[in-house]
């Protein structure tokens, strides 16, 4: 797929971009060169192949090194609502603003 100086202004008045004569050049020249990636991409056999759940699943011999999972700072809700204009129950309160 290969665009045309009158795809990037197409997109550009979508956008709602205002770009110079230069700057249409470079974004035509960077568009098609994601687009030349992306059809080598998609030229890769990729048949047989298993979708993985998670990057890792290749290298299911690897352990992650996950830390555990606890707090570590100390709770500090007054300190931390002392300047607040409006608090109740520990929840900062803010104008409604939505009808």
């Amino acid at each position: 797929m290969s665009l045309t100086a009158s795809d990037i202004a197409r997109i550009a008045k979508l956008a709602r971009l205002e770009l110079q004569p230069e700057q249409s050049e470079r974004m035509l020249t960077q568009m098609n060169e994601f687009f030349a990636i992306v059809e080598k991409m998609r030229a890769v056999d990729t048949s047989g192949v298993a979708p993985l759940a998670h990057p890792a699943a290749a290298v299911s011999h690897i352990a992650l090194r996950l830390r555990d999972d606890v707090a570590t700072e100390p709770n500090q809700r007054e300190a931390n609502q002392r300047n607040a204009p409006a608090v109740e129950n520990g929840l900062f309160l803010v104008p409604k603003v939505i009808e």
